[in-house]
């Protein structure tokens, strides 16, 4: 697996290898022994799956201490548009955007580590998006951010929930990373 550094820490793309033929392919989507090998050392506790039409944007989300988490998140079919906004106050990225293209074909991999409200938007006319959390979801840690926040171009008129619609914009968010 090649791993990609980001000009965000600790924000990172994996790249499988994958083994196809005639029949298919084949490629490792986790493997404990290659992270830990890149200086990568998390326990994924919870695995959740979302299944999305074309236009819907789902974000930007994340969880509050003691519950915030790191995500693994990869596309099992179709493709989305996937966008962080970095919350760590601390570094010199705070309150802006990072997006990566992620799809079925390209097989990439996004590690998002705590202190990043994530989102994406469904740019196919499905998507299937898959990732591992290092923290089991706590209702009372749940917390977001307004799509807004962060000057993310995600394109005319996306479908939105009415929570997501109502999240604070980063200046009255509350946080703690």
């Amino acid at each position: 697996m090649n791993v990609v550094t980001t000009p965000f820490k600790d924000l990172l793309i994996f790249e499988p290898k994958v083994l196809g033929d005639s029949r298919g392919y084949f490629m490792e989507s986790y493997n404990k022994e290659t992270m830990l090998k890149n200086g990568i050392d998390i326990n994924f506790v919870q695995d959740n799956q979302s299944r999305s039409a074309k236009g819907v944007l789902r974000g930007l989300h994340f969880q509050r201490h003691p519950h915030a988490q790191t995500k693994l998140v990869r596309v099992l079919s179709g493709s989305i548009l996937d966008v962080v906004v970095d919350l760590r106050k601390k570094e010199p990225t705070f309150g802006q955007h990072f997006s990566i293209e992620l799809t079925a074909e390209n097989k990439k991999q996004f590690l998002v580590p705590k202190g990043f409200a994530h989102g994406f938007l469904v740019l196919s006319e499905t998507a299937e998006v898959f990732y591992k959390c290092d923290e089991f979801y706590r209702p009372e840690s749940d917390g977001g951010i307004h799509y807004t926040s962060a000057g993310v171009a995600w394109g005319p008129d996306p479908l939105i929930s009415d929570k997501d619609k109502n999240l604070p914009h980063i200046r009255e968010a509350k946080f703690d990373f």
